[in-house]
């Protein structure tokens, strides 16, 4: 195995002090031109890449900003990325990507890893309906904002979607349409916002007159295609099937399309498919997918840039004032909720 070259090597090299190709480095103007033309000229020589660890060692902080989201599987939380990655590259910061997988065990490892790294602040959607997770890496002093999600008790700041408002914009529009029987594809019920979407859901209901009898809820423990799918089964199995389902996400949604398509189920004749998210594949999807859409690259964006502000604020004169952004979203209609009842 080759042995790395270290600030030593590069010294011998151009017959330096480690002190001036530190200099060189780091304060090159410090640096008279021919002697930092003779230590970049070992550096290229010999292929030397300086320790970002040690770097990080004496600064107490990295250049880095840790975004832990639900599941990396879901296009949503990529978009999401992107607006992150955006903001923070702005500032010269890189973004650390992990994936809670929706378990607040591994959401517990990535907060302690951010911690080690010591990064300079965290994005975070929280698995952990508790809050312990965030009341521990609260410990660290490190600045974090919550992305998709208001958690109860804390008071950092927050980068969301009105989910109640959203899942009264799903249900009201499939009552409009005519159904007055709907079922629900929930997901964990210990996420926020699957309870949200079911209290807007509820409420759109309500405004029309009918009791929350007329909402069929199917839980799910996971908010993917194939969790989809076995809702789409359990529904195909109930003795009176619902007109209509609300999906909690567009992944539930297109695996209970699949599951339609592969029983002969006509969507939209039979049934009509409303999700949430408004991903990429909900427009290609085989019947194109009604979805309530959520500004995800604009919250990323947003979220990285309430994270800087904070960061700075530790060398501002003022103190940083913790803020929620409530965003709005929006209602996409396709064919999979067209048919009139």
């Amino acid at each position: 195995m080759a042995q790395s070259v270290g600030i030593k090597d590069v010294a011998r090299a151009a017959g330096v002090s480690v002190g001036t190709v530190s200099n060189v480095i780091n304060r090159p103007d410090s640096v008279a031109s021919e002697t930092r033309a003779r230590v970049l000229s070992a550096i290229d020589r010999l292929g030397y890449v300086r320790s970002e660890s040690a770097r990080q060692l004496r600064a107490g902080h990295s250049r880095i900003m840790g975004l832990l989201v639900l599941d990396m599987g879901n296009p949503f939380f990529v978009d999401v990325a992107r607006g992150a990655e955006r903001a923070a590259r702005n500032a010269g910061l890189g973004v650390m990507v992990c994936n809670s997988a929706q378990s607040p065990s591994e959401e517990a490892d990535y907060l302690s890893l951010f911690a080690e790294q010591r990064v300079r602040g965290v994005l975070l959607t929280p698995s952990d309906a508790s809050g312990r997770n965030i009341e521990a890496f609260r410990r660290n002093g490190i600045p974090f904002v919550l992305v998709d999600r208001v958690a109860d008790g804390t008071t950092e700041c927050s980068v969301s979607v009105d989910d109640v408002a959203g899942g009264a914009l799903a249900v009201r529009h499939l009552v409009d349409a005519g159904h007055r029987s709907i079922a629900y594809v929930s997901g964990p019920p210990g996420l926020s916002q699957v309870r949200d979407r079911r209290t807007g859901a509820l409420n759109a209901l309500a405004e029309a007159g009918l009791g929350p009898g007329s909402l069929r809820e199917l839980p799910t423990e996971r908010l993917d295609v194939a969790a989809g799918r076995d809702a789409g089964a359990r529904l195909l199995g109930l003795a009176e099937r619902p007109t209509a389902v609300f999906c909690a996400n567009d992944l539930l949604a297109l695996g209970v399309l699949q599951a339609m398509y592969a029983a002969g189920v006509g969507v939209p004749d039979d049934l009509a498919i409303v999700g949430y998210d408004d991903i990429e594949f909900a427009a290609a999807a085989a019947v194109p997918l009604t979805s309530v859409r959520q500004p995800a690259v604009t919250m990323g964006a947003l979220a990285a840039e309430l994270l800087l502000e904070e960061i700075d604020s530790e060398t501002a004169p003022a103190p940083h004032e913790h803020r929620r952004v409530v965003l709005q979203p929006e209602l996409v209609v396709r064919h999979s909720s067209l048919a009139a009842r």
